[in-house]
């Protein structure tokens, strides 16, 4: 794998370093430790190629501490014809992993916003919140992440992000409660301080399918 450049990630406490194959194969050979730990033996056939796969495999899953929100919501359009109504995309599917236990987190965003004289793409709004998936996280510090991402960058008259997520830390282990969804939410300016702005999107949110005509 080529070396990371160092990170520039808004709301983060410090930069990660680049990796290198050292990095690499000290990651590998904790893998090994860990197969040991669960009482198998990291060199059976079976088991050979799994301290490199799951390496890999992290790669991919915290792929977001190598992007900036900030280069991601930057290019925005200013022709927007005046609209200033509310912004909504629903439903976006995301997978991240617990902080605490390290176990998926699998769910889904819905983020908002009130343009004020720009918008962004909408497909800039899901990798956001993609971003901050592929993170060790906990579902509160994510839902506050992406709101204060696009509220910094795109500046609007308010941001609305709800999270909704099924928490396997809690379901696979500890007290065993699948079917449980954990919702949180983070309103910033017109969506926090207006309560008509908020129940409308609250409305959309929870409206299985917003069609032209319940939007009137």
């Amino acid at each position: 794998m080529a070396n990371r450049k160092p990170l520039s990630v808004a709301n983060d406490d410090a930069n990660r370093p680049e990796r290198t194959e050292t990095d690499r194969a000290e990651a590998e050979r904790a893998v090994r430790t860990l197969i040991q730990w669960a009482g198998d033996d990291p060199d059976r056939e079976g088991l050979l190629d799994t301290p490199a796969r799951v390496v890999r495999a992290f790669e991919e899953y915290f792929q977001g501490y190598a992007a900036d929100p900030q280069e991601i919501l930057q290019r925005t359009f200013e022709e927007v014809e005046g609209y200033d109504e509310m912004v909504l995309l629903k439903d976006i599917r995301f997978e991240s992993h617990c902080e605490h236990h390290m176990a998926p987190i699998i769910g889904k965003a819905h983020v908002a916003y009130l343009p004020k004289s720009r918008v962004v793409g909408i497909s800039k709004l899901a990798r956001v919140v993609e971003l901050y998936a592929q993170r060790l996280q906990i579902q509160e510090k994510m839902t506050a992440q992406v709101a204060n991402a696009i509220n910094d960058v795109l500046q609007p008259d308010g941001v609305a992000v709800v999270i909704e997520a099924s928490h396997q830390c809690m379901t696979c282990r500890g007290v065993h409660k699948p079917g449980v969804t954990m919702l949180t939410s983070k309103m910033l300016g017109a969506f926090r301080d207006n309560d008509r702005t908020r129940r409308e999107f609250l409305s959309m949110v929870s409206s299985p399918s917003s069609t032209a005509s319940e939007l009137l």
